[in-house]
């Protein structure tokens, strides 16, 4: 039962038939890349080969913003893991075309847009129970490492789609070098999420709340939907209670707003009104 929660919650398409080929996804990525003048380049990570997408043109600036894309398609069915969590609706990617200034990059996770199962090192618990562990946020962060040096950036802008708020909340607390740390309907708390939702936990996931801590001087800004019941605004504001008083952290609610659909279409002015 706790399974067939968890898939409704997240929105899984229940028939087969009507679920995009892995290779229909990454044609819909790379359609998108295409109409905004962007290209595919795979990273190389110790563990995992990460799939990122970034602009032709690129300006010559210190600061680059990062992308991190949600969980994708976990589950197909509600005892049936995915083979392949590449996303049926590339939300992190949508996000990520419609950046109003400066230079940005965009990020799969791991095994997403390279295989699946079938990419190197995957295995099924990296997008279920595993899918924020030491290994995948390792992983992450030595792409950034290389995505910093492309760029020839000295800071960073960290910016999660759902489950990727929770990867980009990981990084900040990990680095020196991330001066905002923004999510989208951001998991940053996913053993409150899941004990929210009365759903399994992800027993092999580091959890951001568990290092409030070291993302205490990190300015953050928690977008969420005001409909969004899949991540439900209090979750955010219970995270951000528990830092220090100090801590230049905030939640803006996003009137109407649900979980996954349209983002993309009010990004920039929220981007531009980021103070």
């Amino acid at each position: 039962m706790k399974i067939i929660v968890l898939i409704l919650l997240l929105g899984v398409i229940s028939s087969c038939a009507s679920v995009p080929l892995p290779q229909q996804r990454q044609d819909t990525a790379n359609q998108l890349a295409a109409s905004h003048n962007w290209q595919a380049k795979r990273i190389q990570t110790q563990q995992f080969d990460l799939l990122s997408y970034r602009p032709k043109n690129i300006t010559n600036q210190s600061l680059l913003t990062v992308y991190l894309e949600g969980d994708g398609l976990a589950w197909l069915y509600a005892h049936t893991i995915s083979t392949d969590p590449t996303p049926i609706n590339p939300v992190g990617f949508k996000l990520a075309l419609t950046h109003p200034k400066g230079n940005a990059v965009y990020l799969a996770r791991p095994c997403q847009y390279v295989g699946g199962i079938a990419a190197r090192s995957c295995t099924k618990h990296d997008w279920t129970d595993n899918r924020f562990s030491e290994e995948v946020i390792t992983s992450i962060n030595e792409a950034l490492n290389v995505l910093k040096a492309e760029f020839n950036a000295s800071e960073l802008h960290l910016i999660g789609f759902s489950g990727g708020g929770a990867v980009a909340a990981l990084l900040a607390a990990k680095r020196d070098d991330v001066s905002m740390l923004i999510t989208v309907a951001g998991n940053i708390d996913h053993q409150a999420w899941t004990a929210y939702h009365k759903i399994s936990p992800l027993m092999g996931s580091l959890n951001p709340a568990n290092f409030r801590q070291q993302l205490s001087k990190v300015k953050q800004i928690h977008f969420v939907g005001e409909n969004d019941t899949v991540i439900p605004p209090f979750l955010a504001y219970d995270f951000i209670a528990g830092l220090p008083v100090y801590s230049p952290a905030k939640v803006i609610v996003v009137p109407d707003q649900t979980h996954g659909c349209c983002w993309e279409s009010i990004w920039p002015n929220l981007y531009e009104s980021i103070d």
